[in-house]
């Protein structure tokens, strides 16, 4: 399967923004304003990140999840991860399933749980049907199907 040009200019324009606001955040540093600042400054933009650019990261995983030989003939939507201990956008990830669900989907949320003396740690992956972490439902019948990490 050959990617159209669209599809390269899309991803390019991506890997623009966040190199972009990457380097914003280093400038931020380099002003010496903080860690908090360039915290912020980072959440900020992972949310408009996903909210400017989700279609076009969506595709571009579904191109190369299909290339790999993973597609899916479900729907499959990105969206923003909140953390639900510290109440932050601190990535995104690609929900697949059912039409219908994966509309209701406005983010996920992660919990982070050490066990066994911190020898174990279980990330939970919750689609859920708000952004906001203390006021939510589960969105049953999807799933997450690619996280993507960004350092705050």
């Amino acid at each position: 399967m050959k990617i159209s040009r669209k599809m390269k200019r899309a991803a390019t324009g991506c890997l623009a923004a966040a190199l972009l606001c990457t380097g914003i955040i280093n400038n931020v540093s380099a002003f010496n304003l903080g860690s908090v600042l360039g915290g912020v400054a980072k959440v900020g933009g992972i949310s408009w990140l996903v909210t400017q650019y989700g279609d076009k990261i969506n595709s571009a995983i579904n191109s190369v999840m299909m290339k790999e030989g993973a597609g899916t003939n479900y729907s499959t939507k990105v969206v923003p991860i909140v953390s639900l201990g510290n109440k932050q956008y601190i990535g995104a990830a690609q929900v697949v399933g059912p039409s219908k669900q994966v509309e209701k989907v406005k983010a996920v949320g992660q919990i982070q749980i050490a066990w066994n003396s911190s020898l174990f740690r279980i990330n939970g992956l919750i689609p859920m049907d708000s952004v906001n972490p203390t006021s939510f439902s589960r969105v049953q019948g999807v799933g997450v199907s690619a996280n993507i990490d960004v350092k705050i």
